[in-house]
């Protein structure tokens, strides 16, 4: 994450948190138990490489790709390669259901889940929307309306 995210994260109660343009959070210093990764852009080899011995990447989603994969040719690679190895690779893609979004809503009621949005945009706007987006300062989450 940028420097200028930093402060949101640990806001939200983070208890770590890496400059990714100061510090290279992949270098084998630091080994760690789970990764989530949503950004798509490490190499499996980079991964690994910050990863513990027995510890857990959780690929989330898809990315670029052929038409072959369907922008799954990562989570694919590292499916391949986990019985091969100590360290356990897996992938999740999320499916929507009404009653996850009731029990999310209980949790934002409560206190426990605190969501930030960065700004929000009506519909008509979502080119805008996706420049910001592309832009990569989006401190949050970015939400389009409808009326």
């Amino acid at each position: 994450m940028r420097t200028a995210k930093l402060d949101l994260v640990r806001s939200l109660g983070a208890d770590h948190a890496i400059d990714h343009t100061q510090q290279d959070w992949a270098d084998g210093t630091q080994r760690y138990d789970l990764i989530l990764d949503i950004a798509g852009n490490p190499s499996l080899s980079r991964l690994r490489r910050a990863l513990a011995p027995a510890g857990t990447v959780v690929l989330v989603g898809g990315e670029d790709g052929g038409n072959l994969t369907g922008g799954m040719n990562r989570q694919l690679r590292a499916l391949l390669l986990s019985p091969f190895v100590g360290q356990r690779f897996t992938m999740l893609i999320a499916k929507e259901a009404a009653s996850d979004l009731e029990r999310l809503a209980q949790f934002i009621e409560a206190g426990t889940v605190t969501p930030t949005v960065d700004r929000t945009y009506p519909l008509d706007q979502v080119p805008e929307a996706m420049r910001h987006l592309a832009a990569g300062k989006v401190r949050g989450k970015v939400a389009i309306i409808t009326l």
